[in-house]
């Protein structure tokens, strides 16, 4: 490209501007580091939309504003620029007519319309699905009475049963619900908010509402305002899961999408919607186990981190079986095996990550001047990286032949029966440390002693990473 015609190109991810309006009434009263709830944002990605250059081209001082009413997310869009160019050989894109293929038709262009429309929903919004948990933040200093720049989480405060606050009044409740499909009025909000999974999650995709098996949890900041019975409610994210059938007669809960939105990141929300998703799922009898598709870095943290302290919490390092059996061979069928397998089925995590966080607990409490337990500890992980690649293996083979027979019977686009769900996380990043073209099968004893030295040299690392952030 020219450059006479390059500089009417425009990065699409800066110039397309994201924000949560409320109400001005509660805009007033928003504390000093509230600010960032309402101020504007950009998206991560946006080549879903405008291509994988995430390019827009034939406009001078573009500036894209897509608001959203901060409860219902009812949507404005406006779109202005300084020039457009008027060449017929090179014509401008069309930024509309773009967006409108991602976007609920029901948005506004009207800044008089879209105001009314944030007033009127403000008072009259309330989240869908039935509500699962709630957690209370203290407000922040009051605004202008701080000059601090970082984002304050607030102390806990008490809620009574009914969720109200016993004891700041200034406290921030977040509430979160459950809603499946038929939950009414859920599949328009969906389709207003599942924009944020293409902007914020890469590789992420719309999921098909001919699925009827969905479950979502959104979060909600919720707020009372002054001298007055009203509840506003402020969208925060969301995460969806899909039902897999396990054999026998259990189901595998697969989380699909999770993303909060950067107002409100870097608070320890993530975390709060995570463990409610996971509580949930413990207490559901039909759930055998919570697996995650492809998760982002950021995700595959934030869950070792509350996964980890929910087993810390439990009491396993300090169960007597904790370090028996460590770096001995026929580990399958001895006692530690027979153990690992009832405590990873009671709290019904994924295989390889109960595997994970266990060797990451064993790393915590190893004493490193103990020759004979870092022997014993390398031993026992090196152990698992070898046969995680042997099963990688077969179940690779299994699956490709499992899929054209289910095909055959139920049709290609069946999603009612799955497999021994595998996951594409960090633990499978650790075969990945060794190659796909390098398979343990196809090297030689010297080749496969090095590249499982140097896997578990990397995986020791982010092991240690990991620990470093979580306690």
């Amino acid at each position: 490209m020219s450059e006479d015609l390059a500089e009417w190109l425009s990065d699409s991810n800066e110039v397309l501007n994201l924000q949560l309006v409320r109400d001005a009434e509660d805009e007033d009263v928003l504390q000093y580091q509230d600010q960032q709830a309402i101020e504007p944002f950009n998206p991560s990605f946006t080549y879903p939309i405008f291509g994988e250059h995430e390019k827009i081209f034939g406009y001078k001082g573009l500036d894209i504003q897509l608001k959203f009413a901060s409860g219902s997310l009812r949507q404005y869009l406006s779109i202005n620029y300084d020039a457009k160019i008027t060449s017929t050989a090179t014509p401008a894109d069309e930024i509309e007519g773009q967006l409108y293929k991602f976007i609920p038709p029901d948005y506004t262009k009207s800044e008089l319309d879209f105001k009314r429309i944030v007033e009127r929903d403000a008072e009259t919004f309330k989240p869908l699905g039935e509500k699962i948990g709630s957690y209370v933040r203290s407000s922040a200093p009051a605004k202008g009475k701080s000059k601090g720049k970082g984002k304050a989480k607030g102390k806990e405060v008490q809620v009574d049963g009914n969720g109200e606050i016993k004891e700041d009044e200034g406290a921030v409740v977040f509430e979160m619900y459950k809603s499946t499909w038929s939950t009414p009025g859920f599949r328009e909000y969906h389709r207003r908010m599942q924009l944020f999974i293409l902007l914020f999650i890469e590789g992420g995709s719309y999921v098909q509402e001919d699925e009827d098996s969905w479950e979502f949890i959104t979060l909600f900041e919720r707020r009372k305002r002054p001298n007055s019975d009203i509840f506003t409610y402020h969208f925060v994210g969301y995460t969806s899961v899909y039902p897999f059938w396990c054999y026998p007669d259990q189901v595998r809960l697969r989380l699909s999408q999770f993303v909060i939105l950067p107002p409100y990141q870097n608070q320890g929300h993530g975390s709060k919607l995570y463990s409610t998703l996971f509580a949930s799922m413990l207490s559901r009898p039909e759930v055998a186990e919570l697996t995650v598709e492809d998760p982002a870095e950021a995700f595959e943290d934030l869950r070792d981190r509350n996964d980890l302290r929910f087993l810390v919490k439990e009491g396993i390092p300090s169960d007597p079986q904790f370090n028996v059996g460590i770096g001995e061979e026929k580990r399958s069928i001895n006692s530690r095996g027979e153990w690992e397998d009832s405590i990873r089925k009671k709290y019904k995590i994924a295989k390889r990550q109960f595997d994970r966080l266990l060797e990451m607990l064993l790393l915590r409490d190893l004493n490193q001047l103990n020759e004979e337990q870092v022997k014993r500890y390398r031993l026992h992980v090196k152990a698992r990286l070898f046969r995680f690649n042997y099963v990688s293996i077969i179940f690779a083979i299994f699956f490709f032949f499992f899929t054209i027979f289910t095909k055959m019977i139920l049709g290609s686009g069946s999603r009612s029966i799955c497999t021994a769900q595998t996951e594409k996380t960090q633990d499978t990043a650790d075969a990945d440390f060794i190659g796909e073209q390098e398979m343990l099968s196809q090297m030689t004893p010297q080749e496969r002693k090095d590249a499982l030295a140097k896997t578990y040299e990397s995986v020791v690392e982010d092991y240690e990473r990991i620990l470093e952030m979580t306690f």
